[in-house]
Protein backbone atom coordinates (compact mmCIF):
# COMPACT_ATOMS: atom_id res chain seq x y z
CA UNK A 1 0.00 0.00 0.00
CA UNK A 2 1.38 3.38 -1.46
CA UNK A 3 1.28 6.12 1.68
CA UNK A 4 1.07 9.22 -0.33
CA UNK A 5 -0.88 11.67 1.63
CA UNK A 6 -0.96 13.24 4.98
CA UNK A 7 -4.23 15.55 6.45
CA UNK A 8 -4.10 18.80 7.92
CA UNK A 9 -6.08 21.35 9.25
CA UNK A 10 -5.85 24.97 8.38
CA UNK A 11 -4.84 27.47 9.97
CA UNK A 12 -7.45 29.00 11.79
CA UNK A 13 -7.09 32.32 10.35
CA UNK A 14 -8.41 30.76 7.16
CA UNK A 15 -11.08 28.47 8.75
CA UNK A 16 -12.59 31.63 10.44
CA UNK A 17 -12.49 33.22 6.77
CA UNK A 18 -14.28 29.90 5.76
CA UNK A 19 -16.54 29.69 8.18
CA UNK A 20 -18.12 33.40 8.37
CA UNK A 21 -18.58 33.32 4.99
CA UNK A 22 -20.99 30.66 5.00
CA UNK A 23 -22.18 31.56 9.15
CA UNK A 24 -21.58 35.21 9.19
CA UNK A 25 -23.40 35.32 12.44
CA UNK A 26 -21.53 33.48 14.37
CA UNK A 27 -18.38 35.03 17.02
CA UNK A 28 -14.96 34.51 17.03
CA UNK A 29 -15.27 32.16 20.41
CA UNK A 30 -18.15 29.87 18.52
CA UNK A 31 -15.62 29.04 15.76
CA UNK A 32 -12.89 29.03 17.81
CA UNK A 33 -15.04 25.93 19.47
CA UNK A 34 -15.73 24.29 15.97
CA UNK A 35 -12.69 24.41 14.74
CA UNK A 36 -11.03 23.04 18.23
CA UNK A 37 -13.38 20.09 17.51
CA UNK A 38 -12.75 19.16 13.87
CA UNK A 39 -11.37 15.65 13.35
CA UNK A 40 -8.88 14.79 10.54
CA UNK A 41 -10.33 12.41 7.89
CA UNK A 42 -9.75 8.50 8.47
CA UNK A 43 -10.31 5.16 7.92
CA UNK A 44 -12.92 2.92 9.54
CA UNK A 45 -11.64 -0.34 9.01
CA UNK A 46 -8.07 -1.47 7.57
CA UNK A 47 -10.03 -2.62 4.40
CA UNK A 48 -12.06 0.80 3.49
CA UNK A 49 -10.67 2.75 0.52
CA UNK A 50 -12.33 6.07 2.10
CA UNK A 51 -11.32 8.64 4.57
CA UNK A 52 -14.47 9.71 6.62
CA UNK A 53 -14.37 13.69 6.81
CA UNK A 54 -16.48 14.37 9.98
CA UNK A 55 -19.03 17.20 10.04
CA UNK A 56 -17.79 20.13 12.31
CA UNK A 57 -21.87 21.42 12.61
CA UNK A 58 -24.61 19.61 13.40
CA UNK A 59 -27.26 19.78 10.29
CA UNK A 60 -30.69 18.98 8.59
CA UNK A 61 -31.73 19.15 5.23
CA UNK A 62 -35.02 18.98 3.86
CA UNK A 63 -35.72 17.87 0.37
CA UNK A 64 -33.77 20.14 -2.10
CA UNK A 65 -32.39 21.81 0.43
CA UNK A 66 -28.53 22.93 0.75
CA UNK A 67 -25.50 23.58 2.70
CA UNK A 68 -22.24 24.59 1.99
CA UNK A 69 -19.60 23.24 4.68
CA UNK A 70 -16.02 24.31 5.36
CA UNK A 71 -14.63 21.29 6.70
CA UNK A 72 -11.21 22.88 8.22
CA UNK A 73 -9.25 20.06 5.90
CA UNK A 74 -6.66 20.51 4.10
CA UNK A 75 -4.62 17.69 2.22
CA UNK A 76 -1.07 17.28 1.51
CA UNK A 77 -0.28 14.60 -1.08
CA UNK A 78 2.53 13.92 -3.81
CA UNK A 79 2.05 14.36 -7.22
CA UNK A 80 0.23 12.34 -9.84
CA UNK A 81 -2.58 11.74 -6.91
CA UNK A 82 -5.46 13.28 -6.40
CA UNK A 83 -8.34 12.78 -3.87
CA UNK A 84 -11.95 12.18 -5.12
CA UNK A 85 -14.75 13.16 -2.79
CA UNK A 86 -18.20 11.66 -2.69
CA UNK A 87 -20.86 11.48 0.30
CA UNK A 88 -20.85 8.72 2.31
CA UNK A 89 -22.75 5.68 0.66
CA UNK A 90 -25.22 5.47 3.17
CA UNK A 91 -26.47 8.79 3.22
CA UNK A 92 -26.60 8.75 -0.62
CA UNK A 93 -28.43 5.52 -0.47
CA UNK A 94 -31.06 6.57 2.08
CA UNK A 95 -31.40 9.81 1.48
CA UNK A 96 -29.45 10.64 -1.78
CA UNK A 97 -27.38 13.09 -0.37
CA UNK A 98 -25.37 14.43 -3.03
CA UNK A 99 -22.23 16.46 -3.69
CA UNK A 100 -23.52 19.34 -5.92
CA UNK A 101 -20.31 19.05 -8.28
CA UNK A 102 -20.95 15.00 -7.83
CA UNK A 103 -17.35 14.63 -7.42
CA UNK A 104 -15.21 16.49 -5.56
CA UNK A 105 -11.55 16.70 -6.88
CA UNK A 106 -8.93 17.85 -4.57
CA UNK A 107 -5.85 18.54 -6.83
CA UNK A 108 -2.18 17.65 -5.16
CA UNK A 109 -1.62 21.33 -5.63
CA UNK A 110 -4.62 23.03 -4.42
CA UNK A 111 -2.48 22.19 -0.70
CA UNK A 112 -0.58 25.64 -2.01
CA UNK A 113 -3.25 27.58 -2.82
CA UNK A 114 -3.93 30.90 -1.16
CA UNK A 115 -6.66 30.10 0.58
CA UNK A 116 -4.60 26.77 2.15
CA UNK A 117 -6.40 24.10 -0.04
CA UNK A 118 -9.24 24.69 2.39
CA UNK A 119 -11.76 21.74 1.23
CA UNK A 120 -15.19 22.96 1.37
CA UNK A 121 -18.49 20.63 0.94
CA UNK A 122 -21.71 22.12 -0.70
CA UNK A 123 -24.31 18.81 -0.47
CA UNK A 124 -27.66 18.90 -1.32
CA UNK A 125 -30.75 16.40 -0.23
CA UNK A 126 -31.82 15.11 -3.69
CA UNK A 127 -34.30 12.75 -1.50
CA UNK A 128 -37.30 12.09 -4.08
CA UNK A 129 -39.53 10.51 -1.05
CA UNK A 130 -39.37 13.49 0.82
CA UNK A 131 -37.00 12.48 3.70
CA UNK A 132 -35.10 14.74 5.89
CA UNK A 133 -31.67 13.82 6.43
CA UNK A 134 -29.83 14.62 9.77
CA UNK A 135 -26.34 14.73 10.60
CA UNK A 136 -24.75 15.03 13.92
CA UNK A 137 -21.86 16.70 14.23
CA UNK A 138 -18.71 14.26 14.07
CA UNK A 139 -20.62 12.19 11.56
CA UNK A 140 -19.22 11.05 8.42
CA UNK A 141 -20.80 12.55 5.97
CA UNK A 142 -18.37 12.38 3.17
CA UNK A 143 -15.36 10.22 1.87
CA UNK A 144 -12.22 11.00 -0.03
CA UNK A 145 -10.14 8.09 -2.06
CA UNK A 146 -6.85 8.88 -3.29
CA UNK A 147 -6.29 8.01 -7.13
CA UNK A 148 -3.34 8.03 -8.87
CA UNK A 149 -3.41 9.15 -12.25
CA UNK A 150 -1.54 9.82 -15.64
CA UNK A 151 -1.29 12.11 -18.27
CA UNK A 152 -0.40 12.10 -22.06
CA UNK A 153 3.25 11.61 -23.52
CA UNK A 154 2.89 15.37 -25.02
CA UNK A 155 1.21 16.91 -21.56
CA UNK A 156 2.99 20.71 -21.33
CA UNK A 157 0.99 21.89 -18.69
CA UNK A 158 3.10 24.42 -16.68
CA UNK A 159 0.88 26.92 -14.83
CA UNK A 160 0.82 27.02 -11.15
CA UNK A 161 -2.43 27.25 -9.59
CA UNK A 162 -3.47 29.76 -7.00
CA UNK A 163 -7.75 28.81 -6.32
CA UNK A 164 -10.32 26.97 -5.43
CA UNK A 165 -13.26 26.02 -7.82
CA UNK A 166 -12.64 26.34 -11.71
CA UNK A 167 -9.26 27.89 -11.14
CA UNK A 168 -7.71 25.84 -13.36
CA UNK A 169 -9.98 26.07 -16.45
CA UNK A 170 -7.56 25.63 -19.69
CA UNK A 171 -7.21 29.39 -21.96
Amino acid sequence: MKRIAWFHKVSFAQFQEGWKGEFPEASTEEIQAVYDRIKLPRRATKGSAGYDFFSPLPFSLKPGETIKIPTGIRVEMDENWVLQCYPRSGLGFKYRLQLNNTVGIIDSDYFYSDNEGHIFAKITNDSKEGKTVTVDEGTGFMQGIFLEYGITVDDDATEIRNGGLGSTTAK
